[in-house]
Protein backbone atom coordinates (compact mmCIF):
# COMPACT_ATOMS: atom_id res chain seq x y z
CA UNK A 1 0.00 0.00 0.00
CA UNK A 2 1.27 3.43 -0.91
CA UNK A 3 0.52 6.14 1.63
CA UNK A 4 -0.82 9.46 0.41
CA UNK A 5 -0.91 12.79 2.18
CA UNK A 6 -4.70 12.58 2.40
CA UNK A 7 -4.31 9.32 4.35
CA UNK A 8 -2.69 11.29 7.18
CA UNK A 9 -5.57 13.76 7.28
CA UNK A 10 -8.12 10.94 7.15
CA UNK A 11 -6.40 9.18 10.04
CA UNK A 12 -6.75 12.20 12.32
CA UNK A 13 -10.29 13.01 11.17
CA UNK A 14 -11.43 9.42 11.72
CA UNK A 15 -8.90 7.79 14.04
CA UNK A 16 -9.11 4.04 14.54
CA UNK A 17 -10.48 2.80 17.85
CA UNK A 18 -8.06 2.40 20.73
CA UNK A 19 -8.13 -1.01 22.40
CA UNK A 20 -7.81 -0.72 26.15
CA UNK A 21 -5.51 -3.06 28.04
CA UNK A 22 -6.20 -5.11 31.15
CA UNK A 23 -5.35 -2.40 33.69
CA UNK A 24 -7.93 0.16 32.54
CA UNK A 25 -10.33 -2.72 31.76
CA UNK A 26 -10.32 -3.77 35.44
CA UNK A 27 -11.17 -0.21 36.44
CA UNK A 28 -13.86 0.04 33.75
CA UNK A 29 -15.42 -3.24 34.88
CA UNK A 30 -15.59 -2.02 38.48
CA UNK A 31 -17.17 1.26 37.35
CA UNK A 32 -20.03 -0.75 35.84
CA UNK A 33 -20.33 -3.36 38.60
CA UNK A 34 -20.67 -0.65 41.22
CA UNK A 35 -23.89 0.34 39.44
CA UNK A 36 -25.35 -3.04 38.53
CA UNK A 37 -24.70 -6.68 37.74
CA UNK A 38 -23.77 -7.18 34.11
CA UNK A 39 -22.67 -9.68 31.46
CA UNK A 40 -19.70 -9.71 29.09
CA UNK A 41 -21.43 -8.64 25.89
CA UNK A 42 -23.07 -5.72 27.67
CA UNK A 43 -19.68 -4.56 28.99
CA UNK A 44 -18.24 -4.42 25.49
CA UNK A 45 -21.23 -2.72 23.89
CA UNK A 46 -21.59 -0.20 26.73
CA UNK A 47 -17.94 0.82 26.38
CA UNK A 48 -18.29 1.30 22.63
CA UNK A 49 -21.46 3.37 23.12
CA UNK A 50 -20.17 5.51 25.98
CA UNK A 51 -16.68 5.93 24.47
CA UNK A 52 -16.90 5.34 20.70
CA UNK A 53 -13.14 5.66 20.25
CA UNK A 54 -12.40 2.89 22.78
CA UNK A 55 -12.79 -0.83 22.34
CA UNK A 56 -12.37 -3.82 24.61
CA UNK A 57 -11.44 -7.14 23.07
CA UNK A 58 -13.02 -10.38 24.22
CA UNK A 59 -9.56 -11.70 25.09
CA UNK A 60 -8.76 -8.81 27.43
CA UNK A 61 -12.23 -8.85 28.96
CA UNK A 62 -12.15 -12.55 29.81
CA UNK A 63 -8.57 -12.26 31.10
CA UNK A 64 -9.76 -9.49 33.44
CA UNK A 65 -12.83 -11.47 34.51
CA UNK A 66 -10.70 -14.53 35.34
CA UNK A 67 -8.26 -12.32 37.26
CA UNK A 68 -11.06 -10.73 39.31
CA UNK A 69 -12.60 -14.14 40.01
CA UNK A 70 -9.22 -15.42 41.26
CA UNK A 71 -8.95 -12.32 43.48
CA UNK A 72 -12.47 -13.08 44.75
CA UNK A 73 -13.56 -9.57 43.75
CA UNK A 74 -16.45 -10.77 41.59
CA UNK A 75 -18.73 -13.76 41.41
CA UNK A 76 -21.04 -14.99 38.73
CA UNK A 77 -24.49 -16.47 38.43
CA UNK A 78 -26.74 -17.60 35.61
CA UNK A 79 -29.83 -15.63 34.69
CA UNK A 80 -32.58 -16.73 32.34
CA UNK A 81 -33.62 -14.10 29.83
CA UNK A 82 -36.99 -14.28 28.14
CA UNK A 83 -36.66 -14.85 24.41
CA UNK A 84 -33.14 -16.22 24.77
CA UNK A 85 -32.53 -19.95 24.59
CA UNK A 86 -29.83 -20.24 27.19
CA UNK A 87 -29.17 -18.40 30.41
CA UNK A 88 -26.78 -15.47 30.51
CA UNK A 89 -23.71 -15.49 32.77
CA UNK A 90 -23.95 -12.44 34.99
CA UNK A 91 -21.15 -10.91 37.05
CA UNK A 92 -21.51 -9.09 40.34
CA UNK A 93 -19.22 -7.32 42.75
CA UNK A 94 -18.42 -9.03 46.05
CA UNK A 95 -19.49 -6.68 48.88
CA UNK A 96 -16.06 -6.83 50.56
CA UNK A 97 -14.58 -5.23 47.43
CA UNK A 98 -16.85 -2.19 47.46
CA UNK A 99 -14.21 0.25 48.75
CA UNK A 100 -11.40 -0.98 46.54
CA UNK A 101 -13.72 -1.14 43.53
CA UNK A 102 -14.73 2.47 44.13
CA UNK A 103 -11.06 3.53 44.21
CA UNK A 104 -10.34 1.69 40.98
CA UNK A 105 -13.48 3.02 39.29
CA UNK A 106 -12.23 6.53 40.10
CA UNK A 107 -9.02 5.68 38.24
CA UNK A 108 -11.17 4.81 35.23
CA UNK A 109 -12.99 8.14 35.43
CA UNK A 110 -9.69 10.00 35.70
CA UNK A 111 -8.37 8.03 32.73
CA UNK A 112 -11.25 8.95 30.44
CA UNK A 113 -11.58 12.52 31.75
CA UNK A 114 -7.90 13.43 31.44
CA UNK A 115 -7.29 11.84 28.09
CA UNK A 116 -8.37 12.82 24.63
CA UNK A 117 -10.25 9.53 24.61
CA UNK A 118 -13.46 10.91 26.09
CA UNK A 119 -15.98 12.68 23.94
Amino acid sequence: MVMKLEDIYNYFQNPPPIFIGPEPAVCYLFSILLQRDTYATELISHLETAYPNLQLSDTVLYTVIRFLERERAITDYWQRVEGRGRPRRMYKLVPQWQTRATELAELWQNYVNKSVLSN
